[in-house]
């Protein structure tokens, strides 16, 4: 929703206007959904209608909607993630035009009018007689805002914690990640700390999964419990039990303050891409040691771990999988190929995670060169415009106003 949806629908408003376009966002099934994608879209000013996932079955098998939309005779779907194939068969049944993001894959070549594709390989790996529907459009997960000028690092030492929005995240992240920042603070007392809080997540929550009362894996991943302090009129911010203040960024996006970041703690998902985007140095914390939080993982490490009792005994075989294919999770590495922030797998403790980070705070040319190599590889910015601009070739391939309607 953030990476892909929000600046494509910025690049269609800035592009196409408001008077003759209508954008509808349908939100389709996924399991890693955090389950307030709805309320996140229908905060953007540029969308003006959402349908939440729930309903998407009725209207992929009958056509009908929660609120009975009215369609008009022409339009364009867009699929910006999910199953590709439901963008084409909503295509069908609304007789529209349809435009496809493929990141890593273009599917359904024969069917879909056109795809904006990540790069060269992917439209290579189209037949040849489709490869004139495919365009190179760049990475929409290394589109940041452009009118947010840069701004560099504070002259201290910030850290920032990004723990996730999802439970089976939060519930390791916001202790782990607290405990981390508390064992920094011993060794270098001149670093500030600022947690990120997702969106979906309020204050009562964070607070929850700091607590060994709400979350038991308070006690095995640090044992530091927080309170969340508010005062009228001030910014909120964790207090840990060592007396450990960290403030909390409730902004989003928070461009402007996550590149004063020296370095970032966070997991893997979207967050990666985007500190990525931003040339922000950042260790991707994956602690395996319990089951729960495992299921986030794609292939087959994650589907053990959703198999229901079965999951709870598989820990080892899991973190064994993951050890043998050694994969990358952050995007960063990804991108490029190899790993070029480190990703922290197993059994982590915050004495552990902390030795590891000392050395960028005793020697910052270290994360100097990890900015640099950040920079090679994010690529340039414009492909949220480029799909724009896909979409206007399909509205003017129609000759009349159209409404839209994009997949998630």
């Amino acid at each position: 929703m953030t990476t892909w949806v929000r600046p494509v629908v910025q690049a269609l408003r800035q592009l196409l206007g408001y008077s003759h376009l209508r954008i509808s966002v349908m939100l389709s099934p996924c399991p890693h959904a955090m389950g307030r994608e709805a309320e996140v879209v229908r905060s953007y000013p540029e969308v003006d209608r959402v349908q939440s996932s729930e309903h998407f079955w009725n209207f992929l098998l009958w056509g009908k909607t929660a609120e009975s939309w009215s369609w008009h005779s022409q339009g364009v779907v867009l699929f910006l993630g999910g199953d590709q194939f439901f963008a084409l068969a909503i295509a069908k049944r609304l007789g529209y035009r349809s435009v496809v993001y493929a990141e890593w894959d273009a599917r359904w070549p024969r069917w879909i009018d056109a795809f904006g594709v990540m790069n060269e390989q992917v439209r290579q790996a189209l037949p040849e007689i489709y490869r004139s529907k495919a365009t190179v459009v760049g990475d929409l997960m290394v589109d940041v805002d452009a009118a947010d000028a840069p701004v560099g690092p504070s002259a201290k030492p910030l850290i920032g914690l990004l723990p996730g929005s999802k439970a089976t995240k939060l519930t390791q992240g916001v202790p782990l990640e607290v405990a981390i920042a508390v064992e920094l603070q011993k060794t270098h007392p001149q670093c500030r700390f600022v947690l990120f809080l997702a969106p979906t997540v309020d204050l009562e929550q964070l607070q929850s999964y700091g607590q060994v009362k709400t979350n038991p894996l308070v006690s095995s991943m640090g044992n530091i419990e927080i309170e969340v302090m508010e005062k009228e009129g001030q910014e909120s911010y964790l207090l840990a039990a060592t007396g450990l203040r960290i403030d909390i960024c409730r902004q989003f996006p928070a461009l402007t303050e996550l590149k004063k970041l020296t370095f970032a703690l966070t997991t893997v998902g979207a967050n990666t891409a985007q500190l990525g985007a931003l040339g922000i140095p950042m260790v991707i914390l994956l602690p395996t040691q319990h089951t729960e939080a495992l299921k986030h993982l794609d292939g087959l490490p994650g589907l053990i771990a959703r198999i229901p009792w079965v999951g709870q005994q598989s820990t080892r075989l899991i973190n064994y999988l993951i050890a043998k294919k050694k994969r990358l999770f952050a995007w960063p590495n990804l991108w490029a190929g190899r790993e070029i922030v480190p990703e922290l797998m197993g059994d982590l403790t915050p004495m552990g995670v902390a030795s590891q980070l000392t050395p960028w705070l005793d020697h910052p040319e270290q994360l100097t060169q990890i900015r640099q190599q950040l920079q090679q590889v994010r690529g340039q910015s414009g492909a949220a415009i480029a799909m724009a601009e896909l979409v206007a070739e399909q509205i003017a391939v129609q000759q009349t106003p159209v409404r839209m309607s994009l997949t998630k």
